[in-house]
């Protein structure tokens, strides 16, 4: 397995685990729309997105990170927004290796840590996650206001 940044080379493949990762979270396929974004998102440095692939080139997973800051630490902070291996290769520890990719992103930026979120229906991360290092946060409210 090879963990990489992806390039702009690998969004048609980007956009294939991209499309059923929205449709996990229930949301109708688009793949104009997710390449136009996810194309916007690599060309303006936007956000970090690591790939995995097999020995034969062929995408398995990816994750898409965010930069954001930390006031109070005064550090940058890493949102880790979306973490998707398609569902052919799972229980494979490639999420754990894109969950690794991460954090040493984290470490080489400077960063203070990241945060996820997840659904509480996703019985999968729900697991995952703990085991990966991360502690569930029960002390804060996660409030949201959409358009």
């Amino acid at each position: 397995m090879i963990i990489r940044k992806v390039e702009l080379s690998d969004l048609r493949s980007l956009v294939v685990l991209f499309d059923q990762y929205r449709i996990f979270y229930k949301k109708e396929p688009d793949w104009e729309a997710a390449q136009s974004f996810l194309k916007e998102r690599i060309e303006k440095k936007d956000s970090v997105i690591f790939a995995a692939f097999d020995e034969n080139q062929q995408m398995t997973g990816f994750t898409q990170l965010y930069p954001l800051f930390s006031s109070t630490r005064m550090k940058r902070f890493w949102l880790l927004n979306d973490l998707f291996v398609d569902p052919n290769y799972r229980r494979q520890g490639i999420s754990v290796a894109l969950i690794e990719k991460a954090k040493e992103l984290c470490r080489d930026s400077g960063a203070c840590g990241m945060m996820l979120e997840t659904a509480k229906s996703n019985v999968e991360g729900n697991n995952l996650y703990p085991k990966a290092g991360f502690q569930l946060d029960t002390a804060h409210n996660y409030y949201e206001w959409e358009v």
